[in-house]
Formats: structure tokens, C-alpha cells, sequence
């Protein structure tokens, strides 16, 4: 055969792997969103009704599991950091960031725009509805109130990213996984499924649908919130229209950036973003009545501490379980919906760190993070309800969370600068969010795309567009916080199953390779690493059909 005649041959070839866009998956997402926002539209009431009932079976039905999964994975990742396993060095070679920036990179990591609201406003919903069947509106349920915020954003939501994270990275760097995906790891547990086939498509579907439900909380609660410090600030009534300047604009600012050049201008900005908030809460701090805000966080920790295990696994069988359900098994799922991306994020960053100061530093590192924020903040708005100055729970039930975060910077010496400050740092941490969320669904929604190639422009502007639509909808209809609730509920439980395979994929390499591992660099030496189900697909693939 010459040249000539392998030509065509070798076109169409390098055709078939150039980067494309998967149209199964952007229209699959085309229609749902579309299907939901009509809805939303349509039948308001019929739709939000829907979605209660919805997210009222779906946790009554995964409420348990969900908790003994986090649970489990805080008891693991525990395991991890003290056992034998712990010395494993995630790839060869140094770190590629220095341990200060890479703690730092953890202990920013749960800061964002919706964090913003909860870290002053989430003690109040637990205030009015406790857990560990405390009496409503009592003492105990506000002590108790920084408790459960410090545990819901705690060390059992790190521990299941750190757990997912670590089954990344050793599938990556240590079993040398020929793509850094999730469908990719997940193929590799599975040993039968191919991250490019069907059911690894399904699993990028998920990603997608996951990283929506998600999304549409956080934009949500953020423009409600920005919209009503912004509105307070101008002297003007709520409504939404402003709402809806504030998500459009917003949108039209990120969705552009990929065009102009600035979307790496606009990572700068979420960088000084988290800087800005810490600095926010050290002024809170600083500003505020210090002592009762360093005792609150002291006494919340303790009564964390102490309650911990309860909290983990309250279920309240004979109370109706609706706080665990609400609350507990809402954020579990909450962070699973972030599960796949945070999973790649810490196989990136941690590569040559071994299991132990990975499990270390990103929950100690994220809880510390947290803990100084909502204790910060949470502790503000409790002194402020006791002295009677913003009775956030009162405001809560009566107006809204949104105008109690209004009443509460209005609250603080030079309130009018602290304002202006919070919903700058609300807007560049959405801006960001934003940004990176459209960057990551186009790149899972393009076949073939090369490592270290970005996704096509236009495509990232249109999930930019695909992720404002629902949100949009929801400000629309004015959706309650149960309704927010329920499509990131939905989304999320998928991954329940998927991070169970995680587990067992991890357990089942580290068992085979632990007695491999080079007593000094912790390193598993490659010629020695067996999977039977690499083996098994390597000889199905090399079988003449």
C-alpha cells in the first residue's frame, strides 16, 4: 500500500481524535435545563410542592446510608493518616507547591459566595429547629447552633473529599491512569468499563447534572443575598428585577472573559477574593466584641467535640428525623455534588505528598479555614440577637435570611464599608465560581480533549448560559429554600454509589501494593503493581475476535 492510499486512512484518523463536542451530552443538558425552567415558569406552586415532596422521600429513603457513608469515610481517612498506608507517596518527584501555598490552597477551599451568607445566617436555622431533640429557641439550641454549623462544615465533609480525592491521585500517580477523570478512576475500579464508553459518559452526564445542582443553590442564595444589601445601600425596594440585573450581569461579565482574555485575570481575583474574606473576618473580629466571639468558638468546638459521634448518626427515629433530613443529609449530599471536580482539584495539587499529609491538610487545613470564618461571623450575628441590637431569627422568620445579613454588616462601625465589602467579595467569589464551573462542564462535554488544552470558547459560553437559566428561574418564582434543596439532593446521590466504588478501589490497590512500598521514599515500585481487572481487560483485549 503506498502513501497515497493510507493517506485517507490516516486523515480521517487524526479527524476522529481531534476535540469535539460531545452533542449527546450538551443536548441531553439543553433539554433538562429547558424542561426545568419551563416548569419552574409554568406551574410555580405545583413545581416547588414537587420538589418538597421530592427531597422529603429521596432523604428519607438515603438518610441513613448517607450518613454512615460520611461517617465511614471520616473513620477511613483517620485510618489513612496513622496507619502503614499513611507513608505512601502520591507519585514521584517534590511537591509542586510549597507546603505553605498548599495548605493555604485547602484551607481557602470552602470559602465561596454562598459561604458567605451561611456563615452568618446558618446558626439562626438551627436555632429554630435543633438537633438532638434540644427545645427550639432555647440556650442550648444557640450554643448548640455553632456546633452543628462547625460540623456540617467539618471534618466528615472533608474526610469525603479527602477519601475520593486520595483514590484520584493513587489511581493517577501511583497506578499511572491514563486520564485524570473521574470516569477514568471510576474505570479503573470497575475494570470492565471504559471511561470513553457508554457508561463512562453516563458518569460525565452525572458530573454535569451534579455540578448544576449544586450551582443553583449557590448562585440563588447569592443574588438574594447581594440583591437585598444592594437595594438596602441604593434605598430601593427588593425585587426581581434587580435580581435579575445582578445574575445577568454577572453572567454577561464571566461569559465574556473567555473571549477578551481575562479569564486568568478573573482567577486573580477569586485569589484576592479569599483574601479579602479572611481579612472581612479578622475586621469582624477585631472590630466586634472580640472576647465573646474567641469564647463562642472555643465553646462550640468543645460542644462539637463532644457531641460528635451523636451528631454523625442522629437520626431521630421517633422525632421524624426532619432536622437530620433538612440539614445533616442536605449538606453530605451537598458536598458529594462537588465530589467529582474537588476529587481531581486534590490529585493535582497533592502529587508527591504522601496519604498522610494529604489526609492532614486538607481536613485540618479546611476545618481550620471554616471554623475561623463561621466562628467569626456566626458569633457577630449571635452577640448582636442577644443584645437585642439584629434579631437575626426573628428577621429570618419575618423577612428572610438575606435582609438579616443586610441589617447585620449595617450593624457593624463603618457598616456602610463593611457592606459594600462583603458583596464585592459575594460577587468575585461567584464570578469565579462561575468562570471555573463552565471552564470544567466544557471540558467533560468535549471528547478528545487534549491535557492542558482549554475547551472551545463558544462552547464555555454556552454552559455559562446553561448554568444562569435555572438559577434565573428560581429568582423568578421567588423558590424556597426546600426547593433549592432538592435538585442538587437528586443530582447528587449518584455519586453516593460512585464514591463507594472509590472506597473499594482504594482498599483493594493499597491492600495489593502496601507490601511493595520502598521503606524510605514510600514510593510503590511500578514493576511490581498488579490489578487483576487491568490484567483482565489487557488479556480480553488482546484476544483475536
Amino acid at each position: 500500500m503506498t502513501a497515497v492510499d493510507t493517506a485517507p486512512a490516516v486523515a480521517e484518523a487524526s479527524a476522529a481524535r481531534r476535540p469535539r463536542v460531545d452533542l449527546v451530552l450538551a443536548i441531553g443538558a439543553l433539554v433538562v435545563v429547558g424542561l426545568v425552567v419551563v416548569a419552574l415558569l409554568i406551574w410555580p406552586d405545583q413545581a416547588q410542592n414537587g420538589a418538597n415532596t421530592v427531597f422529603n422521600a429521596s432523604t428519607r429513603i438515603f438518610g441513613a446510608p448517607v450518613q454512615l457513608m460520611g461517617f465511614g469515610c471520616f473513620i477511613l481517612a483517620v485510618g489513612l493518616a496513622i496507619s502503614r498506608f499513611g507513608k505512601i507517596k502520591l507519585g514521584e518527584g517534590k511537591p509542586e507547591y510549597s507546603t505553605p501555598s498548599w495548605l493555604f490552597m485547602f484551607i481557602s477551599a470552602g470559602l465561596g459566595s454562598a459561604t458567605m451568607y451561611w456563615a452568618f445566617m446558618e446558626w439562626a436555622y438551627y436555632y429554630q429547629t435543633p438537633g438532638l431533640n434540644i427545645e427550639p429557641e432555647s440556650r442550648e439550641a444557640m450554643d448548640m447552633g455553632i456546633a452543628y454549623a462547625f460540623f456540617h462544615w467539618g471534618p466528615i465533609a472533608w474526610s469525603m473529599y479527602v477519601v475520593a480525592g486520595i483514590s484520584m491521585a493513587y489511581y493517577f500517580h501511583v497506578r499511572r491512569g491514563r486520564r485524570l477523570s473521574y470516569a477514568g478512576n471510576i474505570e479503573a475500579v470497575n475494570g470492565r468499563m471504559r471511561a470513553g464508553g457508554v457508561w463512562g459518559r453516563v458518569i460525565d452526564l452525572l458530573f454535569l447534572f451534579g455540578t448544576f445542582g449544586g450551582l443553583i443553590l449557590t448562585v440563588t442564595v447569592t443574588v438574594n443575598t447581594v440583591s437585598a444589601g444592594v437595594s438596602g445601600l441604593a434605598g430601593v425596594e427588593d425585587s426581581f428585577w434587580i435580581k435579575a440585573v445582578i445574575l445577568a450581569g454577572s453572567t454577561l461579565v464571566f461569559g465574556l472573559s473567555s473571549f477578551i482574555g481575562i479569564d486568568k485575570g478573573l482567577q486573580k481575583l477569586a485569589k484576592i477574593a479569599v483574601l479579602a474574606a479572611f481579612g472581612f473576618a479578622a475586621g469582624v473580629y477585631i472590630i466586634g466584641p472580640t472576647e465573646f466571639i474567641t469564647n463562642n468558638i472555643t465553646n462550640g468546638l468543645g460542644l462539637e467535640i463532644q457531641n460528635f459521634v451523636h451528631m454523625s448518626l442522629f437520626t431521630d427515629p421517633n422525632g421524624g428525623g426532619s432536622f437530620t433530613r433538612d440539614w445533616t443529609v442536605f449538606y453530605w449530599l451537598y458536598w458529594i455534588s462537588y465530589l467529582p471536580g474537588v476529587a481531581i482539584f486534590i490529585a493535582r495539587v497533592s502529587k508527591g505528598r504522601t496519604i498522610r499529609q494529604t489526609v492532614i491538610g486538607l481536613v485540618v487545613g479546611g476545618c481550620a479555614g471554616i471554623m475561623f470564618f463561621f466562628g467569626v461571623l456566626s458569633s457577630y450575628a449571635m452577640n448582636e440577637t442577644v443584645n437585642g441590637t439584629v434579631n437575626a431569627p426573628e428577621l429570618l422568620t419575618t423577612r428572610g435570611g438575606d435582609f438579616a445579613v443586610a441589617q447585620l454588616l449595617n450593624s457593624l462601625p463603618l457598616g456602610q464599608v463593611f457592606s459594600v465589602v462583603y458583596f464585592v467579595i459575594m460577587l468575585l467569589f461567584l464570578a469565579s465560581h462561575m468562570d471555573a464551573t463552565s471552564f470544567t462542564v466544557a471540558a467533560v462535554s468535549t471528547r478528545n480533549l487534549p491535557v492542558g488544552t482549554d475547551p472551545a470558547r463558544g462552547l464555555r459560553l454556552f454552559w455559562v448560559v446553561m448554568l444562569a437559566a435555572i438559577p434565573m428561574a428560581m429568582l423568578a418564582i421567588n423558590a424556597n429554600l426546600g426547593t433549592l434543596k432538592t435538585g442538587l439532593t437528586l443530582t447528587a446521590i449518584p455519586f453516593l454509589f460512585l464514591l463507594g466504588m472509590q472506597i473499594v478501589g482504594l482498599t483493594r490497590w493499597l491492600r495489593q501494593d502496601g507490601p511493595r512500598v520502598d521503606p524510605e521514599s514510600g514510593l510503590v515500585r511500578p514493576e511490581e503493581i498488579a490489578d487483576p481487572a487491568e490484567d483482565a481487560l489487557e488479556k480480553e483485549s488482546s484476544t483475536p475476535r
